[in-house]
Parts: C-alpha cells; structure tokens; sequence
C-alpha cells in the first residue's frame, strides 16, 4: 500500500466522526486534500457542513469541490477540526507547518471544541525534533530574530541549522503575509520550554508545535487503521 492510498484511509476512518450540520474546521497538506475529496462526496450526497479552512490551498479546494466555506470571523467557534501533521509523539503534541499554513491551522485548532489528527504511521515519533520545526517570523528584522532564536534554544541546551523556507529560488511566504524558518534541532525533551522561549522572540508569529491540542489521532498503517489517544 502507497503513502497516498494509507492517506485516503486515514482520511476515510475521519469522516465518520463528521455530522450533519457540523461547523467544520478543515486542515491544509497532502492528507488533508485527501480528506476534502472525500467530504466532497458526502456534501454531494445531501450533509451539510459549514467549513472553515486553514489556508487560501485548501479553501480553493473547497471552492472546487462544492464544500460550503465560512470564515473565522463568521463562524468563530467551531465544533471539530480535521487536519494532518508532519509528526506525532506519544502524548499527541504534533509538530505542524510543512505545508506552510501553521498559523492559521493552530488559530482554527484553538477555536474548536475537537481537534483530530490524521496520518500515516510513519508520522509516529517518540519524540519530537526529528522533522525541522516550522517558525513563522515577520519579514521585519528577519536576521535579529534568527540570531534571538538561536540564543533562545541555545539556553535550552538545543542547536542546530535555521533555515529560510524558499520555492522556486524566492522566500516562501505564508498566507499571512509572513515568512518561515525551518529549524533542525534534533530531539526536544521539552517541547512546553521550548515554546515558551520561542514566543518570547518579539519577531516569532508562531511555532509548529501543537502541544496538548489534539484529542485523538487515527493513523493509517499497513496492518489497517487505528485511534491513538494521548499519554499525557
């Protein structure tokens, strides 16, 4: 079985948590575009959802496919989320971002009473580090905030490259108008240090650490699907 196909079952298993009439918060990334297609075909079908994507990618999806959309702003509590992650640990604190929507997707995450993660099992880590964690900083003083990042984590006892995200030879910028630092720190013992000393950089927007936010998980594997729940 493919990466892909084990994506569409995870995303398949996601749908049966999504009811009539719900205010849906819906992910950006591979696994989320998976998940689209599918509630696409159930919104075909006659269910109705309101949904409130996490990034301009997975609105104009949304767009296609016929899934009614609102906003934030209109609809600013919302019943559940569905959304991937680039790695999840025991406790289900996922680092988030490689699509670049971190931002928005831990905005919208926040505003919902539920939020449920899907994968593939190789997104399962012991701890995380392994994938470089997104940071999404202001265009302004892009360098003083790399150089106050590193001293940060440097105080945690973590180093390691900081990186410009690019596309195409230019800087990526996020939805928000921002720009993303891919950083590779290796293994974070502490992920809630971690955070707290990465939002006290003036020029951080946000981190791609999800910590504590996501109540389940349902991660596709090649022995079939399965719910994992926090270790907290």
């Amino acid at each position: 079985m493919n990466a892909r196909e084990l994506k569409i079952r995870a995303a398949q298993a996601a749908l049966d948590h999504v009811e009539d009439g719900m205010r849906l918060g819906i992910g950006t990334g591979s696994t989320a575009d998976e998940f689209v297609r599918l509630l696409a075909g159930k919104v075909a079908g006659g269910m109705k959802i309101t949904g409130v994507p996490t990034s301009e990618r997975t609105a104009s999806l949304c767009a296609e496919l016929g899934v009614a959309l609102s906003t934030l702003d209109e609809t600013p509590q919302l019943d559940l989320t569905i959304d991937g992650a680039d790695e999840i640990d025991p406790a289900l604190n996922l680092v988030k971002g490689g699509g670049g929507a971190l931002l928005r997707e831990k905005i919208v995450a926040a505003a919902s009473a539920r939020m449920i993660v899907i994968a593939d099992e190789s997104k399962l880590v012991k701890t995380l580090g392994h994938f470089p964690l997104p940071i999404e900083v202001n265009r302004f003083g892009l360098r003083a905030t790399e150089i106050a990042i590193a001293r940060a984590v440097e105080n945690l006892g973590l180093a390691g490259p900081i990186i410009l995200r690019m596309t195409e030879g230019q800087p990526f910028v996020t939805d928000g108008g921002h720009l993303i630092l891919d950083a590779s720190f290796g293994r974070i013992p502490d992920t809630r240090a971690l955070s707290n000393a990465l939002h006290a950089v003036p020029g951080v927007v946000e981190h791609g650490m999800f910590l504590g936010m996501a109540e389940q998980a349902i991660i596709a594997g090649e022995g079939g699907i399965r719910v994992v729940r926090p270790n907290r």
